[in-house]
């Protein structure tokens, strides 16, 4: 999942910040619990204080029991950079976007790996949909598939 792949670019700031070291790693289990523990927000700078500050509110909030290790900050991420894309931006814009806004490093090769990966699994939906007479599921699936690959 693309979610492995994104890095904190300011990792080390981030971990003066909570007193102990973490993985760069942006959605490690360890990264995931100090962000939302132990991170003292108050000794990051501006811009990394709002860009964890939005990391925070758009992947770590969520109201599953076993949160931040349930799987909806990895899940919530690949919607955010599919999002992007649907709204037109091409892969290498979906990589500057994630570093501005929330400091997260990911190579645009990744990007692109991903949407490719994603438009396969949309196919194969709106082919079983299709087989089995959901038209709305096989009309969304195109929907997406057609919006990522414009």
């Amino acid at each position: 999942m693309i979610a492995r792949k994104a890095r904190f670019k300011s990792a080390r700031t981030i971990e003066r910040a909570c007193g102990c070291r973490i993985p760069e790693a942006a959605f490690n289990g360890a990264t995931l619990e100090v962000l939302s523990e132990r991170v003292n927000i108050d000794r990051l700078g501006g811009t990394l204080r709002e860009q964890v500050l939005a990391f925070i509110h758009d992947f770590l909030s969520c109201r599953c029991r076993s949160s931040p290790f349930c799987g909806c900050p990895e899940r919530k991420f690949a919607e955010k950079v599919i999002e992007l894309r649907e709204n037109g931006l091409d892969h290498k814009g979906i990589s500057a976007v994630l570093l501005d806004e929330y400091g997260i490093d990911l190579f645009p090769a990744d990007i692109l790996a991903f949407l490719e990966d994603t438009v396969h699994v949309l196919e194969a939906i709106s082919d079983v949909a299709r087989l089995r007479g959901k038209k709305e599921m096989e009309s969304h699936a195109d929907e997406h598939i057609a919006l990522i690959e414009r």
